[in-house]
């Protein structure tokens, strides 16, 4: 069953409108098909500082105190977000005030200026909120993991970029930035709650429709090159190791995906998966452990994260790479299957209740390129995976010249490569 609408506007511009009758609120999102992996390592950090930058002034409202009072004013509920390929804005208002919300999320896309005395005063922004990640090893080491993998390209690069890129960026770089990927044919506006389809198409005709048409920019495709395991020790005088290890994977155009979301799952979805019962349960050597899959337009990877007391490290990373081995030998039960999916697809309902998290369900798929699903229809094609599925999927991915580890920890001098191989 089609639980969306879809159209495009002459100049090439997508439109997906999601209704729910019984929803008391509407969101409208744009996403754009532009973030860290389409920037050179010159203007490394732009699509998120760009992102910034929007809520900073546009010609209709002149500062941020402008777009953020009209917004508070609705009781909207907004924000924007930046990822390796895609950047977004949303408001989330009453069903009534669409077009007012429609009208500010639009206009900041639209008619940013880019003020360089406002520029000046976010980079120390963007330059503290680097160093704030910087103080969470949790999510530090999640970039350590992701520059192992991929070294010094737009994939290995952090989004909010380096500090002394930063620093260095001026108005024409936006400017140019944005002229060249923020166009019709990149851009999906999504809507989704209790609002009137009819009343909002003819509000995004009126606000997006004078845009020029214009050629996509493409990019550099990943380089993806491996042939033994690899490691990343960053010191630092912490209290617990934080780890990820991890395998490369595939990109979210593989059938194989819906498998690798089960064995994800079996291994660290939840509180009675392998990892959490084996790691926590058992050895008592991690509050938390936790396994997931991260694919991309044309590479992905499957990871697997702790935080761990520093002298069981070893038991902890020797404890993953035993489950590892013991999925590419054994099929899993039947009934540990049944359990898996229904966790999977329990969990997507549920992260799925609110207008915005509906809205970028749809908006996602659209923006990477995929076909769009309607949720019924990925809950079934995970109900599909076999045993054998789980099975062969990690035959491929859980071999030694896939096999990554990166570690933040008060360690020096110490390596674990001789303990890197599934069994």
């Amino acid at each position: 069953m089609r639980q969306f609408t879809f159209h495009t506007l002459p100049n090439g511009l997508r439109v997906l409108f999601v209704p729910r009758k019984e929803s008391f609120t509407t969101t409208v999102m744009v996403s754009v098909t532009v973030g860290s992996k389409h920037e050179t390592k010159e203007i490394n950090g732009i699509s998120h500082f760009l992102e910034h930058m929007c809520f900073k002034g546009t010609e209709k409202r002149p500062t941020s105190m402008h777009i953020a009072s009209e917004l508070d004013g609705l009781g909207a509920q907004y924000n924007a977000f930046t990822s390796q390929e895609s950047t977004s804005y949303y408001a989330k208002v009453k069903n009534e005030f669409l077009p007012q919300a429609l009208d500010v999320i639009s206009d900041i896309y639209l008619h940013p200026v880019f003020s360089p005395a406002e520029i000046e005063k976010e980079k120390g922004v963007i330059v503290e909120e680097i160093n704030m990640y910087e103080d969470m090893p949790s999510r530090r080491v999640q970039e350590l993991f992701m520059e192992l993998v991929y070294g010094d390209q737009p994939a290995g690069w952090g989004i909010a970029g380096r500090k002394d890129v930063v620093r260095g960026l001026q108005q024409k770089d936006f400017i140019d930035y944005r002229s060249k990927h923020y166009i019709p044919a990149s851009t999906v506006v999504a809507v989704s709650g209790g609002f009137d389809s009819k009343l909002a198409l003819k509000e995004i005709h009126r606000h997006f429709g004078a845009l020029a048409k214009k050629r996509q920019v493409s990019r550099a495709k990943v380089r993806e090159k491996q042939l033994q395991p690899k490691e990343l020790i960053s010191f630092k005088d912490s209290d617990q190791t934080h780890l990820v290890l991890g395998f490369r994977a595939f990109s979210f155009f593989d059938r194989r995906k819906y498998a690798l979301k089960v064995l994800a799952d079996i291994l660290g979805g939840g509180m009675s998966s392998r990892l959490f019962h084996k790691i926590r349960e058992e050895l008592g050597a991690a509050y938390y452990v936790r396994a997931s899959d991260d694919l991309y337009s044309d590479h992905g990877i499957f990871e697997m994260s702790s935080g761990a007391q520093h002298a069981k490290v070893t038991e902890v990373i020797s404890a993953m790479l035993q489950e590892c081995g013991r999925l590419t030998k054994e099929l899993v039960s039947p009934s540990e299957l049944r359990k898996v999916k229904d966790h999977l697809v329990g969990s997507m309902f549920l992260s799925l209740e609110t207008s915005e998290d509906i809205a970028y369900f749809y908006a996602g798929q659209e923006i990477a390129g995929l076909p769009l699903s309607n949720p019924s229809e990925v809950g079934r094609r995970i109900s599909l995976v076999t045993a054998e599925d789980v099975r062969a999927v990690a035959r491929a991915l859980f071999r030694d010249a896939r096999l990554n580890l990166a570690m933040i920890a008060p360690f020096k001098n110490k390596s674990f490569k001789d303990i890197l191989s599934v069994k």
